[in-house]
């Protein structure tokens, strides 16, 4: 489905949707934002990180221990790729990143394969955003980022599932109501937007 989408409609896509979720009252309050930074088909995260960093916020990225199975926030200060280093799994992050304490962190912007309207997201498989996001230390909004095409009816979920609060993609914002954010029923809440 993504994989045939035009690189320049990609771009347009992107910039859409990060337009939208920096219009957000959770990126406004945020202090520090926690960003992907983006691989093959998913959304481009370029212009939230710029957008941060032209608000006075600090950004982290995840740094992904494999052996560990986890996720640490660490420092970005450039998006020049002489300061990046790529893993075997094509993640990028800063050379010599400085760990950040996780309960710093005020909005987390996740990816996902797909997403469903109550918050449910299917991941790449390997759990690392649901680990971090059940941490007890961690407080922050979790922002869903994705493509209107790669929002469906319904995902599949388990228990130890983590839902994200708001979901945004280039055509809509949703917040999700989630108690306990734990297995998300209900319907979607679309949030306003300026047309």
């Amino acid at each position: 489905m993504l994989a045939g989408m035009p690189a320049d409609v990609a771009a347009a896509k992107s910039r859409t949707a990060c337009r939208n979720l920096i219009e957000l009252d959770a990126f406004d309050r945020a202090e520090v934002i926690m960003v992907y930074l983006h691989i093959p088909d998913e959304v481009d995260t370029t212009d939230v990180v710029l957008a941060a960093w032209q608000h006075d916020k600090r950004v982290v990225v995840p740094a992904v221990d494999w052996q560990r199975r986890r996720m640490q926030p660490v420092a970005l200060h450039s998006l020049a790729e002489e300061h990046l280093h790529e893993d075997a799994y094509g993640l990028r992050t800063p050379a010599g990143a400085t760990p950040v304490a996780p309960a710093s962190v005020d909005l987390i912007v996740v990816p996902a394969l797909a997403y469903d309207r109550r918050g449910n997201r299917l991941g790449r498989g390997a759990g690392f955003y649901d680990r971090f996001l059940a941490c007890t230390d961690v407080r922050a909004v979790a922002c869903g980022l994705a493509f209107a095409e790669q929002v469906v009816a319904s995902v599949p979920i388990r228990a130890n599932d983590w839902p994200v609060d708001i979901l945004v993609t280039d055509t809509d914002v949703w917040t999700v109501p989630s108690p306990g954010r734990r297995a998300v029923a209900g319907a979607p809440h679309p949030v306003e937007k300026d047309a």
